[in-house]
């Protein structure tokens, strides 16, 4: 790291010290991934395990979404009030709370206040450590560093999905396995201190002007958070519905956050060399084909459906970060944390009401339900994409695309507070 990949006005001597706390963050948010991806697995696994409908775990989704909602509105507004390091370890300790209390009992009226606080945990955090990272490092390396942050978020999901087919489902293992990894989590940040970032400026939602600067990358936002949530939280609970084995839904979910990963690099690539909304209306159509495909797969061999799942998360993930970089592309560097603001509240509003739509389909046709409502969702994207190509011409790109995760969404209110970007990027 050089003096240009620092804040403004920082100096050369500052560099290790920015380098240890960006380190820090990260591994501290992929140990908090592992717990995270090994309670995903064992929720719906645990509840099918005590004889309840998956209508509960549709529900239990649903309430983690809300949660992950209000945590978008009030981690701004907590930051400002307590500082970054008071709000990460607030944050945390409402997280391991959650973890506590899951593994007291398997009632899923309790459950699903308990996962909605773990939503509004983790949703706060992914903001106040996303800021801090801003804050510590410059434009050269930003870009770099946030891919970093967002590969090693999911690779810890992933082990944490593997983590679960080994943990027997009848006890609260997961659940206390996910609370030592939440402490662990605390430890690299609270030994590397990082620097305190000043209070961060208050950025209001602002609907009608993002959706004036990117309607393409508003409606992103509204897709990909239907659909991320949908295949990532109810794939584990249709695969537990039509009998796979722990180990085979743990198997599953692992090998599709590598898709998350592998798919979005090729997919971002052509978005760089090519107008954008090209890109998203393949990703979409192939979200739609795939989503068709898995509705198939009630019979097929193991390794074909883990197949098709891999591709069909990897391009419904695609969809977030390209959409990210067209509305970036699109606006000024005063409308971007403001636009950051409103695109994140979007995408956690639809995580909320397309994954509450698809628990009550679920009570009526089952839990392959969500499949046909992520291919209309898709296919509604993929249309609305089209069109504006047709009506509007290519924008100007003048940022390169850099991987993201659904699962891991863009910072809000707090985004780049004290080193306004040179122009326009992801």
């Amino acid at each position: 790291m050089t003096s240009a990949d620092l804040p403004s006005g920082a100096s050369t001597g500052d560099s290790q010290s920015s380098a240890l706390a960006v380190a820090s963050i990260i591994l501290s948010m992929s140990l908090l991934a592992i717990g995270n991806g090994l309670l995903f697995a064992y929720v719906p696994v645990r509840l099918a395990h005590e004889g309840l409908p998956p209508f509960w775990a549709g529900a239990i989704l649903t309430a983690l979404s809300a949660g992950g909602m209000v945590g978008c509105l009030l981690a701004g507004p907590m930051v400002r009030r307590i500082g970054h390091a008071r709000a990460f370890f607030a944050l945390v300790s409402m997280l391991l709370a959650s973890n506590v209390l899951v593994a007291l009992d398997t009632e899923p009226l309790p459950w699903m206040a308990y996962r909605s606080l773990y939503g509004f945990a983790i949703n706060g955090l992914f903001i106040v450590a996303q800021s801090w990272m801003n804050d510590a490092v410059g434009n050269a390396v930003r870009g770099r560093v946030m891919a970093a942050f967002y590969i090693a978020y999911i690779a810890g999901l992933g082990l944490g999905s593997l983590i679960s087919g080994f943990v027997p489902i009848a006890t609260p293992a997961a659940p206390l396995i996910a609370v030592g990894f939440a402490v662990l989590s605390m430890i690299p940040v609270a030994l590397a201190r990082p620097k305190q970032p000043p209070p961060p400026e208050a950025a209001s939602i602002a609907f009608a002007k993002a959706w004036r600067i990117s309607p393409v990358g508003v409606a992103g936002m509204l897709a990909s958070g239907g659909l991320s949530m949908m295949v990532a939280g109810f794939t584990p609970i249709h695969a537990t519905a039509s009998g796979f084995s722990q180990s085979d839904v743990s198997i599953l979910l692992v090998s599709m956050q590598l898709g998350t990963i592998l798919f979005q690099l090729p997919f971002g690539w052509l978005s760089d060399n090519t107008d954008r909304r090209y890109v998203l209306i393949a990703v979409a159509a192939l979200v739609a084909l795939f989503g068709i495909l898995a509705f198939q797969t009630q019979e097929a061999p193991f390794l074909l459906i883990v197949a098709i799942f891999v591709i069909w998360s990897g391009v419904t993930e695609s969809i977030y970060s390209i959409s990210s970089a067209h509305a970036n592309d699109r606006a000024e560097p005063d409308d971007l944390v403001a636009l950051a603001s409103t695109m994140l509240f979007s995408w956690s509003l639809a995580g909320f009401v397309t994954p509450g739509i698809a628990t009550l389909l679920t009570a009526w046709a089952g839990t392959q339900a969500f499949m046909g409502l992520a291919v209309g969702v898709a296919l509604a994207f993929c249309l609305f994409v089209t069109w504006r190509t047709i009506a509007t011409p290519r924008p100007v790109q003048a940022a390169t695309f850099a991987p993201m995760s659904a699962q891991a969404p863009l910072p809000t209110e707090l985004a780049f507070p004290n080193d306004p970007p040179d122009g326009p990027r992801n």
